[in-house]
């Protein structure tokens, strides 16, 4: 039975990253792509409720919406697109022009539509290029992805070949490093970092004299791991890091310490 594949990315339907997952999973699944009409990136698991969803179809079995988000997009599609019950074998979500690494997955719409499909039943994959200059080499249209194609192509086979490696409720979040394909050391399986962060607001005015305020990018610092196992630290070492994620965040450590105090 032929497999099928859902594919959605935050940085728009017109995005290389996406074009990149079309071209090297054609031959592995049927592929369906829905994804936002433009940029979405750093909106987090957010879900329209304001307002109606226009769903464009740009060419078969490829669709974009209209100021969608990608939570958006898994959503509708999931609940429209495939019907009688009937779901994707897999959904991913990429690949994303930047990392998604640390508490950056609490910000990534890229991460969002893969906790979307795990939250409806359907295995799911973030992938995330991480980029050395703002990601400058990749909005150039300079980047090959061939790290990046050769890993999600190797991952989807394995699923496909026996099962999807998490319980519910959990997603494979993948980081690729900078690097051509022979400089790569491997995979690791890591922990999430702790990301410091800055403050990179700017404040401008408009030609009225309004003030206005715009979010620039934080530089990719952390806290060193004290086993050197999170995904930040696999990258600078020039390792594709895969991450288990789940959707539950209670701080079970916390539980009992909490309920001293309380009472």
């Amino acid at each position: 039975m032929i497999k099928q594949i859902l594919l959605t990315n935050d940085d728009g339907f017109d995005a290389i990253g996406l074009k990149a997952l079309i071209e090297v999973l054609t031959p592995l699944a049927k592929i369906t792509v829905v994804a936002p009409a433009k940029n979405k990136s750093a909106c987090g698991h957010s879900l329209t409720l304001d307002r109606p969803l226009k769903m464009d179809n740009v060419n078969d079995d490829y669709y974009r919406i209209d100021d969608g988000t990608p939570t958006d997009c898994v959503f509708i599609s999931l609940n429209n697109l495939f019907k009688d019950g009937y779901k994707p074998d897999l959904v991913i979500s990429g690949i994303n022009a930047g990392a998604n690494m640390g508490e950056d997955i609490t910000y990534s719409g890229t991460a969002a539509g893969a906790m979307e499909a795990v939250l409806q039943g359907v295995p799911a994959i973030a992938i995330s290029q991480v980029c050395k200059d703002k990601c400058q080499e990749i909005k150039k249209n300079t980047w090959d992805f061939a790290l990046a194609k050769k890993t999600i192509v190797d991952i989807v086979k394995k699923i496909f070949n026996n099962q999807f490696p998490l319980e519910e409720r959990r997603f494979l979040n993948i980081n690729i490093p900078p690097i051509p394909i022979e400089e790569c050391k491997g995979i690791k399986i890591t922990k999430a970092g702790y990301r410091e962060y800055g403050n990179d607001t700017h404040r401008h005015y408009n030609p009225r004299g309004e003030e206005f305020y715009w979010i620039g990018l934080h530089p990719l610092i952390w806290q060193k791991s004290e086993d050197n196992n999170c995904d930040f630290e696999a990258i600078k070492a020039n390792y594709v890091s895969i991450t288990p994620i789940k959707l539950d965040l209670t701080s079970y450590d916390d539980i009992t310490k909490l309920e001293n105090w309380i009472n």
